[in-house]
C-alpha cells in the first residue's frame, strides 16, 4: 500500500511533525513492505507563496501566531468552501482594525490565492499514486487540510482519506466526519494501534466497527462513530519518529533562510498534575490525561540518535510536563553524553534552583513553566498548585542558572479581584530584571478544560468563538461540536485595572534589556548591585547579621511569622514587628516580592547574566535564535493521527 501523510499549513516550519514521524515509523514496523511518504506542505506552501507573490518572515509569523483570531485558517476558507473571496468584508469587520492594514491586505491576497495552491498540492499528491492520504489536524490546520482532502477526492475518488490528531478528539472528530463527506475516516485518540488496524481492514476488506475511536461511513453513507478506547497507550509502546528527508527539504526551502530547524521528541504523554488537579483553563490532552513516560535511558538514546542522524542540536520536547523522575535519571545521562544540546521543555513552576541547575547542565536551556499569573488567589482559581511567590522564585532562579523561559500573564478568571492585580502591578518595577511575560492575555475557554465541562465554575454561556463563523459554513450546533475555542461573557478584571496591567507588562518588557539586580553572598555580608530604572540605588551591602539571615531565608517564600521564628533561633531580640519593618524597607528598595502572606527575595545570584540572556523563547516559535529580545509568542507543536497530546 502507498500511504501519503500530509502536514498542511499552518504547522510550524522550524520542526518536522513529531506525530507524522511517529506514525510513519509505526506503519513501517507493522507493514514493512508499504511505502509511506510524508508531504511537508507547510514548507511547500511558503515556497509556493514566495514564488508567486513574495512572502516575508514577518508576514508568516503574523499568520502562524494568529490561531485565536482565526487569521490563518480564514486564509484557506475560500478554498474550503469553494467560494471566491469568502467573507472578505465580514472578516475585516470582525478584526476591527486589530491587524495592521498591510497584513490584512496580505492575508486577503493569500485568501484569493489559496484555492490555486490547494489545487496544485492536491494534484501533486494524486500524481504520486497513493492508496491512502492521511492528514494532520492540529490547531489551525483544519481549513487547509479539509480543502486539500476535498480536492484529492475530486481528482481521485478511489483514494482513501483519513484525518486524525487533537482536532479530532471526542465530538470534534465526529463533527468533522459528519460535515465533510470527502473525509472517509477519522481516527480519534492515539493512533499507533488504531491506524494500523484501519489499514488492515482496508487492505483485507474487513469490518471497521470494532476499531476503537474510528469514525466511518455505513452502507447508506451515514457517519458512524465507534467508542474511544478508554486505556491510553503504555509508554513502552511509544515509538521514536522517522523524520525522513525533512531537514534536507528545510535547508532548500525559503524557511531555511528564516529559521534554524530543530528536532521534536516526546518523553511522555498526559499530565501527572492534571490527573490530580486539572488546571481550570487547560484543554490540553483531551481525553488522554493519564501520565506515561518513557524509560529514561531509551529516551536519551532517541534524542542522541536523532541528533547524530540529522546533525541537529536544537531539540523541542513536546511533553506537557516534566517527569520529575527524569531529574535524577534522564538529565544526568544527557549531561554525561557530552553533546552541546539546546533543549526546550515544559515544566511546573515550583522547581527549585538545584533542580533548574540539573536541567541546565543537561542542556535544557529553555522552558515554558506555566507561570500564568503572580497572584496566589488567581493561581488558586486556576488550580495551579503554586503561589505567586513560588512563580517569582522560578523567574529569579532561571535568571541565575541561565535558563530562558516564555510565559503569558493570563487574566479573566471568575472570582478574581482588582486587588489581585494591583498588588502585583505595584511591585512590577522590582521584577524588571526578570524575564517578562510575552503579553497580558485574557483566557479563552478551551474544549476539554474544566471551565468548558463545568459551567458552575463561572463560564455558563459558551458559543463557538466568533472567528469560526468566518471559516466554516456550518450551523452553530455543528460548530459547537467541531471547534476548540469558545467565546463567553468576560469575567474578572476590566476597564482601568486591565489598562494598568497591560501598561505594567509593556513597561516590564521595555525595561528588561537594561535591568539587572544581582546579589553576591560573601559569607559575613551580602552585596547587591542594581541597574533597574525604577530605583535610585546602585550598590547595597547587607552587613547586619539579622538582615543577612533574613535575606538568606527569603531564598524561599516565607511568612513574616516563619521568618521571625527562624531568625529568633539565631539572633536575640527578633520580633515580628522588627521583621515587618525590614520587609517594608526591602519592598521599597525592590528587593522582595510579597503576595498571599509570604515574601521572597528577587535578586538572582551573581553570574554572567548578559551572556546567559539568549533569546531562548524563540525555540518555541518559528524564529531564529539571536542574542536579542524579540517579543516571544506561545509555542506550538503540530501533532497528527498518532494522537500525541497537543
Amino acid at each position: 500500500m502507498h500511504i501519503v501523510l500530509v502536514d498542511m499549513p499552518w504547522s510550524t516550519v522550524d520542526a518536522p511533525s513529531l506525530s507524522l514521524g511517529v506514525l510513519k515509523r509505526r506503519v513501517l514496523d507493522v507493514f514493512p513492505d508499504d511505502v509511506v511518504d510524508v508531504v511537508h506542505a507547510n514548507l511547500d506552501y511558503i515556497d509556493w507563496v514566495d514564488a508567486h507573490v513574495g512572502f516575508s518572515f514577518e508576514e508568516y509569523d503574523t499568520f502562524v501566531s494568529s490561531y485565536f483570531s482565526g487569521h490563518s485558517e480564514w486564509i484557506f476558507s475560500a478554498a474550503l468552501n469553494e467560494r471566491p473571496r469568502w467573507k472578505v468584508a465580514e472578516f475585516a469587520e470582525f478584526l476591527g482594525g486589530s491587524v495592521p492594514e498591510p497584513m490584512l491586505a496580505k492575508a486577503t491576497e493569500l485568501h484569493e490565492l489559496a484555492p490555486r495552491y490547494i489545487q496544485d498540492i492536491a494534484a501533486r499528491i494524486v500524481a504520486t499514486g497513493p492508496d491512502l492520504v492521511g492528514f494532520t489536524a492540529t490547531f489551525a490546520q483544519n481549513a487547509a487540510a479539509l480543502a486539500a482532502a476535498r480536492e484529492i477526492k475530486a481528482l481521485a475518488p478511489h483514494v482513501v482519506t483519513v484525518f486524525g490528531g487533537p482536532n479530532c478528539e471526542g465530538p470534534q472528530g465526529a463533527a468533522m466526519h459528519r460535515n465533510f463527506p470527502y473525509v472517509d475516516y477519522v481516527v480519534r485518540g492515539e493512533g499507533e494501534l488504531t491506524f494500523p488496524d484501519l489499514l488492515t481492514a482496508i487492505r483485507t476488506g474487513g469490518p471497521v466497527g470494532g476499531i476503537a475511536g474510528l469514525c466511518w461511513r455505513g452502507p447508506d453513507g451515514a457517519s458512524v462513530t465507534n467508542p474511544v478506547e478508554a486505556r491510553p497507550l503504555p509508554a513502552s509502546a511509544l515509538v521514536p519518529p522517522d523524520f525522513g528527508d525533512y531537514f534536507e527539504l528545510h535547508a532548500r526551502s525559503v524557511a531555511g533562510s528564516w529559521v534554524e530547524p530543530r528536532l521534536t521528541v516526546e518523553g511522555s504523554r498526559g499530565c501527572w498534575w492534571g490527573e490530580k488537579h486539572h488546571c481550570t483553563f487547560c484543554g490540553l490532552n483531551g481525553s488522554l490525561m493519564q501520565f506515561r513516560s518513557k524509560d529514561p535511558g531509551r529516551f536519551v538514546e532517541e534524542i542522541l540518535g536523532l541528533a547524530e542522524r540529522h546533525r541537529i542540536l536544537d531539540v523541542w520536547v513536546t511533553d506537557n510536563i516534566l517527569d520529575m523522575a527524569y531529574l535524577s535519571s534522564m538529565a544526568p545521562r544527557l549531561q554525561e553524553s557530552g553533546y552541546d544540546l539546546r533543549i526546550g521543555y515544559e515544566i511546573k513552576a515550583n522547581l527549585r534552583r538545584d533542580q533548574l541547575e540539573t536541567l541546565r547542565a543537561a542542556g535544557i536551556s529553555y522552558v515554558q513553566p506555566g507561570v500564568e499569573n503572580l497572584s496566589s488567589h488567581v493561581l488558586t482559581l486556576m488550580d495551579k498548585g503554586v503561589s505567586g511567590c513560588l512563580n517569582v522564585r522560578l523567574l529569579r532562579d532561571s535568571e541565575t542558572v541561565g535558563i530562558n523561559l516564555n510565559w503569558n500573564y493570563l487574566y479573566g478568571f471568575p472570582g478574581e479581584l482588582e486587588a489581585d492585580y494591583d498588588t502585583v502591578i505595584d511591585q512590577a518595577p522590582a521584577l524588571h530584571h526578570l524575564m517578562p511575560p510575552s503579553n497580558a492575555t485574557r483566557l479563552k475557554v478551551e474544549r476539554f478544560s474544566p471551565y468548558f465541562d463545568r459551567p458552575e465554575l463561572g463560564f455558563g454561556e459558551l458559543r463557538p468563538a466568533a472567528q469560526y463563523r468566518h471559516i466554516y459554513d456550518l450551523p452553530e450546533a455543528e460548530l459547537s461540536d467541531l471547534v476548540y475555542v469558545f467565546d463567553s461573557p468576560h469575567q474578572g478584571i476590566g476597564g482601568g485595572c486591565l489598562d494598568r496591567l497591560r501598561a505594567a507588562v509593556a513597561a516590564w518588557k521595555d525595561a528588561y534589556p537594561r535591568s539587572r539586580l544581582t546579589h553576591c553572598d560573601l559569607g559575613d555580608h551580602i552585596v547587591l548591585v542594581d541597574t533597574r530604572p525604577g530605583f535610585s540605588w546602585h550598590l547595597l551591602d547587607l552587613v547586619d547579621p539579622l538582615e543577612v539571615t533574613v535575606f538568606r531565608l527569603l531564598d524561599t517564600p516565607h511568612s513574616p511569622a516563619g521568618l521571625t521564628r527562624k531568625a529568633a533561633a539565631r539572633h536575640d531580640g527578633v520580633t515580628e514587628g522588627r521583621v515587618e519593618e525590614l520587609l517594608a524597607r526591602w519592598r521599597a528598595l525592590g528587593l522582595i516580592f510579597r503576595d498571599g502572606g509570604q515574601a521572597v527575595h528577587v535578586a538572582p545570584a551573581v553570574a554572567n547574566q548578559d551572556l546567559l540572556r539568549l533569546d531562548g523563547e524563540n525555540l518555541g516559535r518559528g524564529a531564529p535564535l539571536v542574542p536579542a529580545l524579540a517579543e516571544p509568542a506561545a509555542a506550538g507543536v503540530s501533532m497528527v493521527v498518532a494522537g500525541v497530546a497537543r
